[in-house]
């Protein structure tokens, strides 16, 4: 737990803002006044339903720094599927701390471990069809490398990070450079390595390949135009079904031949799991 990181985020920098967003200037006034400075507790975290866990070590973070003595045992792995009513860490200290820290935690393991589980649901249904569930760029500002962190704990692999690591010409770039081709002579020049190019035709696809595209992402299209792309690419660059993928149709575009199917509402939309934290006094 103490060695748990994640590239490129600033950990405690995220724990020590939260919690001075909890605790304004004034403090948790309700502790303060009601729990004795030398009260200690103990707490189980629990899940009321069966879950894919994203967060335990985050929501550690936030006990130890308010009580750095705290005793923690985080009881499951991250990523792991568990059952309704199973519990997931188990912690003893100072009882302020832990009443102040607690809904810090909570809310991040709720908001990472439902990101997770619902990735894991898309994920399954896509099993054996050959294409790869992608996330999207459309997570909470501030909390992207933590959700896309959970989709990931999910089964999921990350899409572009951001803006810096793949370029992306979509229908507005194209009407501001004039042209598909134009576009992307221009992303070449630069020396752009990995030039996705959008498309919601059939027939934009060999103009895309032509000018230099090295991954195509297929938008909103029907499952014969998905079909027909996939057969004129010939397997020369990926190819990405992207736009409003649910659930229940995830598997037939899958199906389709594509190399990947992105969806953004596993950041977007994925309900809070239910975890909760039951307190005794030591």
């Amino acid at each position: 737990m103490s060695n748990f990181s994640l590239p490129d985020f600033d950990l405690d920098a995220f724990v020590r803002a939260t919690l001075a967003e909890d605790l304004g200037s004034g403090g948790d006034i309700t502790s303060m006044a009601v729990i004795p400075a030398a009260a200690g507790f103990s707490g189980v975290m629990d899940s009321r339903d069966s879950v894919v866990v994203a967060g335990l070590p985050i929501a550690a973070r936030f006990f130890r720094a308010l009580d750095p003595a705290m005793r923690i045992e985080i009881l499951v792995d991250e990523g792991a599927v568990v059952a309704a009513g199973a519990d997931l860490m188990r912690l003893s200290g100072n009882a302020r701390a832990m009443l102040t820290a607690e809904r810090s935690a909570l809310n991040t393991v709720q908001h990472l471990t439902g990101i997770a589980t619902m990735t894991r649901q898309y994920v399954d249904a896509l099993a054996g069809t050959g294409a790869t569930l992608l996330d999207t760029r459309k997570t909470i500002p501030g909390l992207r490398l933590l959700e896309k962190y959970a989709t990931r704990m999910g089964g999921a692999t990350n899409h572009r990070m951001g803006l810096w690591d793949a370029a992306m010409i979509k229908d507005n770039h194209v009407a501001v450079a004039g042209s598909v081709e134009a576009a992307l002579r221009r992303a070449v020049d630069a020396g752009i390595a990995r030039i996705i190019v959008e498309v919601d035709r059939v027939d934009q696809v060999e103009p895309a390949l032509g000018a230099g595209a090295t991954h195509l992402l297929l938008d909103n299209m029907s499952l014969d135009q998905l079909r027909s792309c996939v057969a004129i690419v010939g397997g020369r660059v990926p190819t990405e079904a992207s736009g409003g993928v649910r659930l229940d149709t995830i598997r037939a575009i899958g199906e389709t031949g594509v190399t990947y199917v992105s969806v953004g509402r596993l950041t977007q939309s994925a309900p809070a799991a239910d975890v909760g934290l039951d307190f005794a006094l030591v």
